[in-house]
């Protein structure tokens, strides 16, 4: 914090003349300065007695004000040549005091004046405060307090960087003063440091990169197969079928539900009806036992309306138990008509469900669009040719059956003989591809001897270029040896030496042929073994797209 002389010469701002708003005279606002002072002098290592600050000594003001100075900024220089007055106002103005012009240097020497303590305890207690801050903002691990130790592992605020930063330079200065140029050492650090940060980025970025390869790959196998559109619809036509024949059957129910709703029904009215007629038999009984009571009869009467009454008794008698043995038979011919009736909507339900699972609920396919094999039962029908309604099943049911049958063995055989067709042709395929196979390894083999004899021809016209070589060696030693006899010995050995020169030069040419031959032979060799092997891709993958095709 501390930037030197330089805050002396520094022209006081407005804030410098800006009015104290605190109650400094107030002797309870006093109080609680002091007690912040003590407090905050005693957390700091300052020890400090609590009348110190009632009754305060010029040596103890500038103790204190020193110590927390010191304490905001621990490079302050206190200069022990220079008055405190001008140490005091500097070092206010440097920690941006805004009131410092209500301040007087002529009362740092008696500082407890009443007229000059007030703004001095509230001087000592802005530094107080401000003290306090820093602590706050010290403890708080913000990233402008620049420091490395506080970076995390990745970040992205500008003020981390900032602080990876000045440690780097000020390490690399610290190297710089002790005579170095190169800091490879800080670099490392700051290299490091920040390959750290981007560790998880890059693992991140592999990982996106294989997910992106796998959509890739996934891509790129949905472009190759076939759209699924055709079976789609099948699947589409399929459905509609099935959701046809479901409404079909959910209608067949509703009709049976709605039957035996009506069964009921019919059943709780003639239930009611006779309960009316038995009470209307009773009040009768009871209204004739009234008119017998009230007649006056003689014995002869009374005896003859009693045998009468003992007769039709017993013939009432009889009729009851014939009633009831026919009860007894009507219930057995119910339960047994209940049980057919359960049997034969077993049979129907049996039917219908065969009926669904063979895909048979109308519309049929073609030629039998226009036939209905659904049946259904009415068990109430009076007329025994009521109780089945649907299509008959003698005249249509079974011969529409025996036609579908008829019609699944063909499809059946037809199916049968394209598979046998189809084994026939993938043999016949394996067949040639096992041909194709040989004439490959064939072909092959040639290309493998053509090699070999082409690396004999190339090592024939290596010994051959080293023989000329040796050769064109040979004759430029015997030229240089005849151009030294020819200036030994004259103009005499000319003619040798020419004629040397013609043999050098065929043989040079010698040597080029040779070279030019043996490239060309090359060149041939291997043009017509990538032909070769082009040709036997385009046959294979021929051979490929036919079988995949089929």
């Amino acid at each position: 914090m501390w930037q030197g002389g330089s805050q002396s010469s520094v022209p006081p701002s407005s804030q410098t003349f800006a009015k104290d708003t605190r109650p400094l005279r107030d002797r309870s606002f006093q109080a609680k300065m002091r007690q912040d002072i003590a407090t905050f002098l005693i957390s700091t290592g300052y020890e400090v007695a609590p009348q110190m600050l009632q009754n305060i000594t010029g040596k103890d003001f500038r103790a204190v004000f020193q110590h927390l100075i010191v304490y905001l900024d621990p490079l302050w220089p206190f200069r022990p040549e220079q008055r405190f007055e001008e140490q005091f106002m500097q070092a206010l103005r440097a920690m941006k005091y805004p009131y410092v012009g209500q301040i007087d240097i002529k009362w740092l020497p008696t500082p407890a004046a009443m007229h000059s303590w007030p703004a001095l305890l509230g001087a000592l207690h802005w530094l107080v405060e401000l003290g306090r801050a820093r602590e706050h903002y010290m403890d708080s691990r913000h990233p402008t307090l620049q420091d490395p130790a506080l970076v995390p592992d990745e970040f992205d605020d500008i003020h981390h960087h900032l602080a990876l930063a000045f440690d780097h330079n000020s390490r690399a200065y610290e190297v710089f003063l002790q005579g170095q140029d190169v800091f490879p050492e800080e670099e490392k650090m700051l290299e490091e440091r920040y390959a750290k940060k981007d560790a998880r980025v890059f693992t991140d970025l592999e990982q996106l990169r294989e997910r992106l390869k796998e959509i890739q790959a996934e891509w790129e196998q949905l472009k190759k197969s076939a759209p699924p559109f055709e079976e789609l619809k099948k699947d589409n036509g399929s459905l509609r079928r099935d959701k046809l024949k479901f409404e079909e059957i959910l209608r067949r129910f509703e009709e049976r539900k709605q039957k035996w709703t009506r069964l009921v029904q019919d059943e709780k009215t003639e239930l009611e009806y006779n309960l009316a007629n038995l009470e209307k038999m009773h009040a009768e009984e009871q209204r004739l036992s009234d008119i017998v009571k009230v007649q006056n009869l003689s014995p002869e009467e009374v005896l003859r309306m009693n045998t009468e009454h003992e007769s039709l008794t017993r013939e009432l008698e009889s009729l009851k138990h014939k009633i009831a043995e026919t009860s007894q038979v009507v219930v057995r011919l119910e339960v047994s008509l209940t049980r057919k009736v359960s049997d034969a909507e077993e049979a129907l339900d049996q039917y219908t469900t065969l009926l669904s699972s063979l895909g048979l609920f109308p519309p049929l396919p073609p030629p039998l669009e226009d036939v209905d094999l659904t049946i259904d039962l009415h068990s109430a029908a009076s007329n025994p040719q009521g109780l089945l309604t649907g299509a008959d099943i003698r005249k249509v049911v079974k011969p529409t059956l025996s036609r579908i049958t008829e019609m699944k063995r063909t499809a059946h055989a037809e199916v049968e003989s394209e598979r046998i067709r189809v084994d026939d042709d993938l043999d016949q395929l394996n067949l040639e591809c096992e041909t194709i196979e040989e004439e490959v390894l064939e072909v092959m083999n040639k290309t493998n001897a053509l090699s070999d004899q082409a690396d004999e021809l190339r090592e024939a016209a290596q010994q051959e270029a080293l023989v000329s070589n040796a050769e064109a060696s040979r004759l430029e030693r015997d030229l240089a040896a005849a151009r030294t006899a020819a200036m030994a010995n004259g103009v005499g050995v000319k003619s040798r030496l020419q004629a040397l020169q013609i043999a050098y030069r065929e043989q040079v040419e010698k040597v080029n042929r040779l070279k030019e031959d043996t490239v060309r032979a090359v060149i041939k060799n291997s043009s017509d073994i990538v032909a070769f092997k082009d040709e036997v891709s385009k046959q294979l993958q021929y051979l490929r797209d036919f079988a995949e095709a089929n």
